[in-house]
């Protein structure tokens, strides 16, 4: 009897635009799964040869031909071994001119495209807009490799019944699916319902192999699996891990290693340690810029970035005010001292009282208000943005989701910077990252003191101000803006929940008035459900009123 099919899959990070990077990665990849793990079949990712999202990128007149020199490329470098992998497929223009272009597969051996599909179902929801761009395939790819007959389908594909049941009545003996699927909190166990439903239909095992990396907004966590037909998972790669993972395939079951569990806030925090790695490398800045408070955001992002870049890419900037504490102060020097990373203090006294000398002959007769707090502020994103551009570190902004959410930021003040680590992190779960980093090693010493943990978060813009002083507090909020934002419940349903009607249609009302902060917020990485940005687009003109 012949032996074990050796499959291996690629869960690499994928650069958008940077062909001939990825290219290279492939090739690299095939050589190992070849002659380090023995494998016939190695599977990348979908678009693995321009990466994923590439939005308009696939409009530009050079692409086609970057693209045909990347596969020419592939099958002349790749022997020995079978390569699947997903890539923008261009065909001739249609009526209007406009090149008709595919989501496709490839199947190469020996230099030889031996076999090829298009993907079928475009997903046009969340931060997925392929419609813009892709036109859908048809038929149905099962190809012969070593004897089993193996249907081959491209993402969303696997999210639909039919492309599986076609695959099946052709013959097919195993499903792989190839991905470029973006983490939330609940992917996984979405997946894992999807795999279990074709399963149940078709009786089919599935082999999926996704990408890892962040871009942009987005980030993926790999989470490449495989499914018997039994419904029983065989095999799972470690989760925002990059590398190329051997499966074995034999008798309608697959063998592998199975990944750890890990808690929820080690897993986001693994996220966003990714994205804010892939972020400012990709970018080319030298390091990163935190505006240190003292609070327990700030201290989060610190923290993020120290374990992304290393201690020395890192410069912790406390920027003093009137109003801040001196245990404040105090807290954010301790956390830069226990990170490694350089520290800085940058009083804004001077700078606020420039500002408010310069108004105070407009302002007469009118009373201190949220004005004296915003210029504080924006003090504050002007020292640290002069150090951006001097220095060229990119500023890492500090605010979570709760915030941006009802317009709890400051518009070119706290918003200023690159890059928001915590733009879609609710402000409990900013706690338990905290805490759940001041478990992890060396020796479980805590980088965050405790004391920003237990203390009440304050914005320190005027005497003994509170968050709470402007918010209902966070384990009430949090819950009312996942049922508005993510659920896009009504106010009677998230009533219905428990909660007051008023508090809800204040959070509702500020979540409307707040659309303009975030439209001019910078791009941060997608955790939940439903992330703000190109996932969640409503009018920056509010007159729908409580619905």
């Amino acid at each position: 009897m012949p032996g074990p099919l050796r499959l291996a899959l690629a869960q690499i990070n994928l650069w958008v635009g940077d062909v001939e990077g990825n290219v290279q990665k492939i090739v690299d990849a095939a050589i190992h799964a070849r002659d380090t793990l023995g494998a016939s079949l190695l599977a990348c990712p979908e678009l693995s040869l321009i990466g994923y999202p590439p939005d308009d990128l696939l409009l530009r007149s050079a692409m086609p031909r970057v693209i045909e020199d990347g596969v020419r490329r592939l099958l002349a470098e790749v022997r020995g071994i079978t390569v699947v992998f997903g890539l923008p497929e261009y065909a001739t223009a249609g009526s209007d001119g406009q090149p008709l272009i595919y989501n496709a597969a490839y199947v190469i051996r020996d230099g030889q495209i031996v076999a090829r599909t298009r993907k079928q179902l475009l997903p046009n929801y969340g931060v997925f807009d392929e419609r813009r761009h892709f036109r859908p395939g048809t038929g149905t790819l099962v190809f012969a490799h070593e004897g089993v007959r193996i249907g081959l389908c491209i993402c969303e594909d696997i999210w639909g019944p039919n492309p599986a049941a076609a695959a099946r009545a052709a013959g097919a003996e195993l499903l792989l699916n190839i991905n470029a699927s973006p983490f939330d909190l609940t992917k996984t166990q979405a997946r894992r319902r999807v795999f279990d439903t074709r399963v149940a239909e078709t009786g089919l095992p599935i082999v999926y192999v996704n990408c890892v990396g962040g871009q942009d907004d987005v980030i993926f966590d790999g989470d490449s699996c495989a499914i018997d037909g039994d419904g029983r998972v065989s095999f799972a790669a470690p989760l925002f891990e990059e590398g190329v993972y051997p499966v074995e395939y034999a008798n309608g079951r697959f063998s592998g290693a199975l990944r750890a569990e890990a808690s929820c806030e080690a897993v986001v925090y693994r996220g966003l340690v990714q994205a804010v790695r892939d972020y400012v490398d990709r970018n080319g800045f030298p390091g990163a810029l935190i505006g240190m408070s003292g609070g327990i955001d700030s201290a989060v992002v610190a923290a993020i970035a120290a374990d992304a870049l290393g201690s020395e890419r890192v410069w912790g900037v406390s920027l003093p005010s009137r109003y801040t504490a001196g245990m404040s102060n105090d807290d954010a020097r301790a956390e830069a001292e226990a990170l490694g990373i350089r520290y800085s203090l940058l009083p804004i006294e001077p700078a606020f009282q420039a500002f408010t000398g310069t108004l105070a002959q407009t302002f007469a007769g009118r009373a201190v208000d949220l004005t004296e707090e915003n210029i504080q502020s924006r003090c504050r994103g002007v020292l640290l943005m002069a150090l951006s551009n001097k220095f060229g570190h990119v500023v890492l902004t500090t605010g979570n989701k709760s915030e941006m959410a009802v317009g709890y930021a400051t518009l070119y003040g706290d918003m200023c910077g690159g890059f928001a680590p915590l733009k879609d992190v609710y402000k409990t779960l900013v706690y338990r990252l905290a805490r759940y980093r001041n478990t992890l090693a060396p020796a479980h010493a805590p980088v965050i003191p405790e004391r920003v943990i237990e203390r009440p978060p304050s914005a320190e813009l005027r005497p003994d101000q509170k968050d709470s002083d402007s918010l209902p507090p966070y384990d009430i909020l949090d819950p009312v803006l996942e049922a508005y934002v993510e659920d896009q419940l009504s106010i009677p349903e998230i009533v219905a929940r428990g909660f007051d009607e008023a508090v809800v249609k204040r959070v509702a009302a500020l979540v409307r008035r707040s659309e303009y902060k975030r439209r001019q917020a910078p791009p941060g990485p997608k955790i939940t459900r439903c992330a703000f940005g190109r996932e969640r687009r409503y009018p920056l003109t509010a007159v729908y009123g409580d619905i």
